[in-house]
């Protein structure tokens, strides 16, 4: 039997796999694709202080290899969360991780308050990263005094496990998940969606209503795959990858690169079970290389 089990500060995950932020609803949506005790974890959808209408439309459109969206992080706010959504997901057999996002401190600070305050969310993971919001969001993880100010002041009202999300859209991605870190973030995940656009020839119009949104997909592995693996040298927090996994060897990659957790995103609105098969893919493989434990995988990538 392989073991599977990934220990994080104050998190347990049953196996690496988890389902990113905005790509897999409240985990009800995909319950009758995939059984949702086989992951290690979801991820809900972007949760904010105050209800959010989103960008308007068009906000998703395809591209090579990938998607582009500025959906805006809508939603119904955080009390809309834990009056209606809350007590349906609670008892799932999995770890509910609540992404959480907001325009300034003080909405991400309130908005975390009230998640900690939840017996069934063993963590939050905290969006200052987000390329499609006119406030807040990426705003704060562009730079390290930026996301070491949004960090420590959720870090002050927030005490269960702290991951922190990591924009790709800088210079020097390892410097800001050492700011994260000394701030007081038990992990990191990245990366998020890299910024990008399209235009239709025909019209001469962009296709997105916001002109730019963030690009999600296959074709942002190869960048996902080398910050995961700089930030893994950089800090001694857990890193959580994910960007264009879409396969258990996608999977395996990143934890070669020194993951010791990954998210599925963009590939479950091709394959709503594909988390579940990477998950097995996972054991099979290890299974193939006599590995016992998934934790030796990570950070194993053989270099020269």
């Amino acid at each position: 039997m392989v073991k599977t089990e990934i220990k994080l500060k104050g998190l347990t995950l049953k196996n690496p796999v988890m389902t990113a932020s905005g790509t897999f609803g409240y985990g009800e949506e995909y319950a009758d694709f995939v059984d949702l005790s086989e992951l290690g974890g979801i991820i809900v959808k972007g949760t904010t202080l105050h209800h959010r209408e989103g960008n308007p439309y068009p906000r998703m459109a395809e591209t090579p290899m990938g998607m582009l969206n500025c959906v805006g992080l809508q939603n119904k706010g955080v009390d809309y969360f834990i009056e209606t959504i809350y007590p349906r997901i609670r008892h799932f057999d999995t770890n509910v991780i609540v992404n959480v996002s907001g325009s300034n401190i003080d909405d991400y600070v309130a908005a975390a308050a009230k998640i900690d305050a939840l017996d069934d969310i063993p963590a939050i993971e905290l969006n200052v990263s987000c390329p499609n919001v006119k406030q807040g969001g990426m705003a704060f993880g562009v730079t390290c005094s930026g996301i070491e100010q949004v960090t420590k002041a959720v870090r002050e009202v927030y005490h269960k496990h702290l991951m922190v999300k990591l924009s790709p859209n800088v210079t020097n991605i390892a410097e800001i998940a050492l700011a994260a870190e000394a701030a007081g973030a038990d992990s990191v995940s990245l990366i998020n969606t890299l910024l990008g656009m399209a235009i239709d020839a025909e019209t001469r119009k962009p296709v997105l209503s916001m002109v730019t949104g963030g690009l999600s997909g296959a074709c942002v592995k190869p960048v996902a795959l080398r910050m995961v693996w700089q930030v893994s040298k950089a800090v001694k927090i857990p890193v959580i990858g994910l960007g264009g996994i879409s396969s258990a060897t996608d999977a395996i990659e990143f934890l070669l690169a020194g993951a010791s957790a990954i998210q599925i995103g963009t590939a479950n609105f091709i394959d709503p079970a594909i988390s579940a098969k990477v998950a097995k893919g996972i054991v099979e493989y290890c299974e193939r290389q006599g590995v016992g434990d998934v934790n030796e995988l990570v950070g194993g990538m053989i270099v020269g």
